[in-house]
């Protein structure tokens, strides 16, 4: 087996190898672009090849700046487009392309890489661990009435002066994407969109050509501070695709807006993150139905120092983690140390407070899995009385962690 990076002259070999490991045809391109697999670039792909240079597999990464809990924003390398045809499997292709790619990340001074999962079995065995979590939230409009604040005010009231516009998705793309930038910066475990997913349309809604209807909120002056993106679909349902604001405030008006969509029997918000207020500010609690309760971004640590060092912390403590990395071969022990919401990580001989996988710590990394959760499903061990409190103190985050972006 051997692996070739892309170059542009046969990209669209990878593209071909990508889509019949999926048993699906490239699509045909069209005005405007809108193809899913257009943002990727050729130097950040490799092909998987037999010795006679037959390709079998894929896999490419995106370059994407994911929001730290702190606000720190650091570089991750999104793994996507993996892929073996029906004819390898099981036979070691992937193993040995997801190998080279986490040392090629690694050689080229990267520290964290992330993904979609398309099935939830295969990337632990890699080091991957679900770190963020998204539900669909189902609301049935005639029951949608808000409830009156019992803290005082009016849900939304700081957006009051504010106003909304209805657009096609095609006539905002520069007010989407300077709005999802600035909300991505301020909430942890969002990824970026680079300009060059809005310049190819490369994606799903509301960055795709698909037609979609947008809500674009603005502030008292005008200024563009949210945005919901819609469409119609069976039975009278309005899909949301998302929404996108730069507070609640925000984010309540935009709801407002879509449940009192005329026409409309339910509206169905895609991806809701965990502990989102909507459903407590309606009058009737059980008027808003929450399913699809899923992962969404698993992490993986390549360098463990220099990502705990990386994000912000919520509390002050010590605390030696014993971290095994099975699939690179790799095992640590390593000092965090947290003063005034900053971190360092060193390597230690000191006996462990926590002994982990590394596809554990990930899950914890952005504060969206508890320690205390992994240790009561037996995933992580405690050595001492307290540590576990400590944990779930220090690798808390200010806010839930949630990602929107598919890739």
């Amino acid at each position: 087996m051997e692996m070739r990076t892309t170059t542009d002259e046969d990209f669209g070999v990878f593209v071909d190898t990508l889509h019949a490991a999926f048993g699906r045809f490239p699509e045909t391109p069209v005005d405007g672009g809108g193809l899913w697999w257009s943002a990727l670039e050729a130097d950040r792909c490799v092909l998987a090849t037999t010795a006679e240079g037959r390709p079998v597999g894929t896999a490419g990464t995106y370059p994407f700046e994911l929001t730290l809990p702190g606000g720190t924003l650091a570089p991750a390398a999104g793994l996507t487009a993996v892929g073996v045809l029906p004819s390898h499997r099981r036979q070691g292709v992937l193993t040995a392309m997801l190998r080279h790619q986490l040392g090629e990340l690694r050689a080229g001074g990267e520290f964290l890489s992330v993904l979609l999962a398309s099935e939830a079995r295969i990337y632990g065995r890699f080091g991957y661990g679900p770190a963020t979590y998204t539900a669909r939230l189902t609301v049935s409009r005639h029951r949608a009435a808000f409830a009156a604040p019992r803290a005082g005010g009016a849900p939304g009231a700081s957006a009051a002066a504010g106003s909304v516009e209805v657009l096609r998705s095609a006539e905002c793309g520069k007010i989407l994407e300077e709005v999802y930038d600035r909300y991505r910066r301020a909430q942890p475990g969002a990824l970026s969109r680079p300009h060059r997913w809005w310049e190819l349309r490369a994606g799903q809604p509301p960055i795709s050509p698909v037609p979609r209807y947008v809500a674009v909120h603005r502030d008292a002056d005008g200024i563009p501070d949210g945005y919901v993106s819609y469409a119609f679909g069976e039975a009278d349902t309005l899909k949301v695709d998302e929404v996108i604001a730069t507070d609640d405030a925000v984010f309540t008006a935009l709801a407002r807006f879509v449940l009192e969509h005329d026409l409309v029997s339910e509206v169905v918000f895609k991806h809701v993150p965990p502990g989102h207020p909507l459903r407590w500010q309606l009058a009737d609690f059980r008027a808003g139905e929450v399913g699809g309760d899923t992962d969404w971004l698993w992490v993986r640590l390549l360098d463990v120092p220099r990502a705990l060092a990386a994000r912000g912390w919520c509390a002050d403590g010590e605390l030696v983690l014993d971290v095994d990395d099975p699939f690179l071969g790799e095992h640590g022990r390593y000092l965090l140390t947290v003063r005034d919401g900053r971190a360092a990580c060193v390597p230690t001989d000191r006996d462990p407070d926590l002994s982990l996988d590394v596809r554990d710590l990930g899950s914890l990394y952005l504060g969206g899995t508890t320690p205390s959760t992994l240790v009561r499903a037996g995933h992580v061990r405690a050595h001492r009385p307290g540590a576990v409190a400590l944990a779930d103190a220090l690798f808390r985050a200010e806010r839930a962690p949630h990602c929107l972006h598919w890739f």
